[in-house]
């Protein structure tokens, strides 16, 4: 087996065990409707989420609440890219942010995210962050310098970028993304959520089993 292989193997096991890990924390309970009487779909996608590509042409959305800090999520982004890649067209696959508290960086790196999606740069920034994940990751230093400089890398209009990376806007809609979380009852990341229901899957597999059956309704 190739390097390339084996190492795409290890991120799908070490996805699947650390996403277990995290639904024996969080339970499977997950509340229906919010406290406002707001439905769970109404909250899962909103007009402005940033969708990963073009939208799909069926009903069928699988929401991500993402922390691009998160090891897991690291894991699960190919096999994302690999259900992307499979359903292309057909399925929209939908990116929240949900930088966790004890990750020192996630809110930047959320931040210039949404900030070079300001720049139609969405897709480039977001697999720059997992692909670079591991030298940036994990450390208690603010990494604005290297977002930066990806930032750069990507021929953004740099006025632009320092401008919407430091504004109060966009840490609010980043921070509108993580109330929506809170309030669908996600503790961890990742979180799935397929047409607006909490998907929990057992094993890679499940992805496809479930939008599957999902496009076949």
């Amino acid at each position: 087996m190739r390097i390339q292989s084996k190492l795409a193997v290890l991120a799908v096991v070490v996805f699947m065990a650390v996403l277990g890990a995290l639904l024996l924390t969080a339970g499977r309970d997950t509340p229906s409707r919010t406290a406002d009487g707001a439905g769970a779909a109404d909250l899962t996608v909103r007009e402005d989420s940033r969708i990963l590509g073009k939208k799909g042409s069926s009903d069928v959305v699988l929401a991500e609440f993402l922390d691009f800090e998160c090891e897991a999520c690291g894991a699960a982004y190919p096999v994302v890219e690999d259900l992307r890649e499979k359903y292309d067209g057909r399925v929209t696959f939908v990116a929240r942010y949900f930088p966790l508290p004890g990750h020192f960086n996630a809110e930047r790196a959320a931040r210039a995210v949404e900030s070079a999606a300001r720049q139609g740069k969405l897709e480039q920034m977001y697999r720059l962050m997992y692909e670079t994940q591991t030298s940036w990751g994990e450390k208690q230093e603010p990494a604005d310098d290297t977002f930066r400089k990806f930032a750069v890398q990507l021929k953004l209009d740099m006025d632009r970028y320092d401008v919407d990376y430091a504004s109060p806007e966009v840490a609010a809609r980043v921070q509108r993304d993580v109330d929506d979380g809170l309030a669908l009852g996600v503790q961890g990341t990742p979180t799935f959520f397929l047409n607006g229901e909490r998907f929990e899957p057992a094993a890679v597999e499940d992805f496809s089993t479930a939008i599957d059956e999902a496009l076949a309704e």
